[in-house]
């Protein structure tokens, strides 16, 4: 079973050749009581990833190392790479990689096969950084590193380095007190982010190079400049939503919407008759990411709603029916997102991503001003929804349009936001009013289902011998809170008209 810890951390050069370095007295750094002498822990790590450095290129490390306290497997997925700052999920020694790590690297990895890549041992003198009380401060250790390529040719090399690591819930300045010993000792700032990193610098096989970004230019750059940002942020996500991290399915589930959006704003820059089986594939990504977040969203709506009544306002076992309500309506789906992640349908997305971004099929003849264009087409698609919905009465009819209205500002707002680094301001504020439209709209069709929920709830209850009471307090609410968001649509519709005018 792995285990997770947040790793906070800083790298230094060893003044000279590194050699013989001893650390310098840190029982002088403020708050430091005591350092302790561990003594020196022998290390051994082999290091896997693709042949190609997928991993590598990405931050990400994934090693079997013996010796120690924490002998295992380690995976370390970057969070902030400037701070230091790394998640390390741990799972208990084996001879292959272990199925839970595997299934973390899958988006970068894919169906390519885990090699080991090299081979690290060390000899870590280990001290501690302890407090008046006793309490663990940091682990500050000098590691005498021996590298050697496992793939790729013959090659090793040999260096010193201090690592600096915060114990658990420790306070992330306390390090800079720490570094500013360490630099008058003549140590400086690693310039690699890892040993890995370094090891491959250093045995002449990488790490393998980004492509270096240009400015876009062209109507078509900036569209694909927005469609790789989106395929990138799906990638990352992935470990998160594996993880159940808070927000990950949503945020993973925006940015297959603003993939999806963008293919179909901008049909006059890249050829429908490939973006089209990629955007059924988008859609159908994100309402397998739906599954459960459209439900989690509705229970804490209606939790909230039923903690702000008065006690004497909640007629019979109401938060027992709701929790009941809610996991009937998750269904296991979560076993099943993790399911369709390892499936092959999704590298096969990822795959079509991959191609997209990579060799564009950009139409021969594109028009000119293809941005703005787009962006109006949009706007003007927005405007028929919204003026529709205004034209009907109160009820169901109105529901559906205002509904409709706000998938059309989704769209209008995404096809901006490809729009504004081309051109600027007016694009800017197209995005602008087109999220505030869509929030509000947001708002409203949210409380369209909660009255559908709670609708339902009432007659389970009234079945069951129960009041039905509170949940039609709630949903009377619930229409109120939609009339109010239908009184704001008129005056902030006519604010973005007379903005376009």
């Amino acid at each position: 079973m792995a285990e997770t810890k947040r790793e906070i951390e800083r790298k230094y050069e060893a003044p000279g050749a590194g050699e013989g370095f001893g650390l310098p007295d840190l029982s002088g750094v403020p708050g430091v009581a005591a350092v302790i002498d561990k003594g020196v822990v022998d290390l051994d790590a082999v290091y896997y990833d693709t042949a190609d450095q997928r991993l590598a290129a990405a931050a990400i490390t994934l090693r079997r190392r013996t010796g120690g306290a924490d002998a295992g497997w380690h995976l370390k997925l970057p969070v902030s790479l400037a701070e230091g700052v790394r998640d390390e999920i741990r799972a208990p020694l084996s001879d292959d990689v272990p199925r839970d790590l595997t299934g973390l690297v899958r988006s970068r990895v894919r169906e390519a096969d885990l090699v080991p890549l090299m081979r690290l041992r060390s000899a870590r003198d280990v001290h501690d950084l302890t407090g008046a009380d006793g309490t663990l401060l940091a682990e500050v250790s000098v590691d005498g590193v021996h590298a050697e390529r496992l793939t790729g040719g013959e090659g090793a090399a040999t260096w010193t380095e201090i690592e600096v690591e915060l114990a658990d819930g420790g306070d992330p300045a306390f390090l800079g007190k720490v570094e500013k010993k360490l630099r008058k000792a003549g140590a400086s700032r690693s310039a690699a982010p890892s040993k890995l990193a370094r090891a491959l610098t250093e045995t002449g096989i990488g790490p393998r190079e980004p492509q270096p970004a240009t400015d876009p230019e062209t109507p078509a750059d900036h569209v694909l400049v927005y469609l790789r940002t989106q395929r990138d942020a799906i990638v990352d996500l992935d470990p998160a939503v594996r993880r159940d991290l808070p927000d990950a399915v949503h945020q993973m589930r925006v940015a297959t919407r603003r993939l999806r959006s963008a293919l179909r704003s901008y049909r006059k820059i890249l050829d429908r008759s490939v973006t089209r089986p990629i955007g059924v594939e988008l859609k159908w990504l994100a309402g397998e990411l739906g599954v459960d977040r459209d439900q989690e969203v509705l229970t804490e709506r209606l939790t909230a709603a039923l903690d702000e009544l008065p006690r004497e306002l909640s007629a019979g076992p109401v938060h027992t029916r709701l929790r009941t309500w809610s996991r009937a309506g998750g269904s296991g789906s979560r076993r099943r997102l993790i399911a369709v992640l390892d499936g092959r349908r999704y590298l096969a997305l990822l795959a079509a991503l991959d191609a997209l971004v990579d060799t564009p099929p950009l139409r021969a003849k594109q028009p000119k001003n293809a941005l703005a264009k787009a962006v109006g087409r949009d706007y003007e698609r927005l405007t028929g929804h919204v003026e529709e919905a205004l034209g009907l009465e109160p009820g169901h009819e109105r529901d559906l349009a205002l509904h409709e209205a706000r998938k059309a500002a989704k769209r209008a707002r995404y096809a901006a936001e490809v729009a504004t680094p081309a051109l600027g301001d007016p694009a800017k504020d197209v995005a602008k009013h087109a999220k505030a439209l869509q929030s509000l709209l947001g708002e409203h069709q949210d409380s369209v289902m909660a009255r559908e929920a709670l609708r339902d709830l009432a007659t389970q209850a009234h079945s069951a011998g129960e009041s039905a009471f509170t949940y039609g307090l709630l949903y009377g609410r619930e229409e109120a809170r939609a009339a109010a968001a239908e009184e704001e649509l008129p005056p902030l519709w006519a604010k973005a008209v007379s903005w376009s005018r």
